[in-house]
């Protein structure tokens, strides 16, 4: 898609790879609306790009729908609609209940209501676009984090699921997957996850570019390109798959 006048609405903006697409996103001729609960950075990046804060929980079914609401009346369609917010959740089962809900209402459930506020107006209009924010994760696994693990493949899964429906009426549906990014989130995945990530994690300006220039094209969005290897021996190997996992996890326990 062109970028060149276009409407992006972006959510999780106020940091990370969410301010840097809009930094992107603006530097390529988009209007920008810039969505946060962080209501001082949501501003900050707004108006460093010249476009709209809409500060508020984007995960809630009222949050989602004031920020669709808000870009319609300010600018009367929305091209993009960048699911981006998301949390790193780290442990497995023992995980408290609370960790999980939380990491399946950010993750999952924020995708499922802003696709339930924007896809009316696109059915209406023809067509628009929307780019979930995903993971590498939710293409292979993160170890040491099974709620963040469980929740990127479903929204994986969800993203897959609109794009079978919805395609064939003008909605193009995206999934972008990098692995480590240096951003808060890298640190929110505790050791484990900076043990494996840190040394090819990018910066989220990178990601960003990658974006604004994969936009329209294949469904899967990859900054690391090495991610597809690993994607197509899980499906055609799944059991070498796994062991090389445990072998891994069993390295890095050792390097504790």
């Amino acid at each position: 898609m062109r970028l060149a006048g276009s409407v992006a609405v972006i959510t999780g903006a106020g940091n990370g790879i969410g301010a840097s697409m809009s930094r992107e996103f603006a530097s390529r001729g988009a209007s920008v609306v810039v969505n946060d609960i962080d209501g001082a950075a949501a501003r900050e990046v707004a108006e460093e790009v010249g476009g709209t804060a809409v500060v508020g929980d984007a995960a809630g079914e009222s949050g989602a729908r004031e920020l669709v609401d808000t870009a319609l009346r300010r600018h009367g369609r929305i091209d993009l609609f960048c699911a981006n917010a998301g949390v790193a959740t780290a442990g497995g089962p023992e995980a408290p209940e609370e960790d999980w809900d939380r990491a399946w209402q950010i993750n999952v459930m924020s995708h499922v209501r802003a696709a339930r506020a924007v896809l009316p107006h696109w059915l209406e209009a023809g067509g628009g676009h929307f780019l979930a924010t995903v993971s590498a994760a939710g293409l292979l696994t993160m170890l040491g984090a099974a709620p963040y693990s469980v929740t990127k493949h479903a929204s994986l899964g969800f993203a897959e699921w609109l794009s079978v429906t919805y395609a064939d009426r003008g909605v193009t549906v995206q999934a972008l997957c990098p692995q480590g990014v240096r951003t808060g989130m890298l640190a929110e995945s505790g050791e484990t996850g900076r043990r494996l990530l840190d040394a090819d994690a990018v910066e989220p300006t990178k990601v960003a570019e990658v974006v604004a220039d994969s936009l329209g094209g294949e469904f899967l969005i990859l900054p690391h390109p090495e991610v597809a290897g690993h994607y197509v021996q899980r499906a055609t190997d799944p059991d070498r798959w796994l062991s090389g996992m445990r072998s891994l996890r069993r390295q890095v326990e050792r390097s504790d």
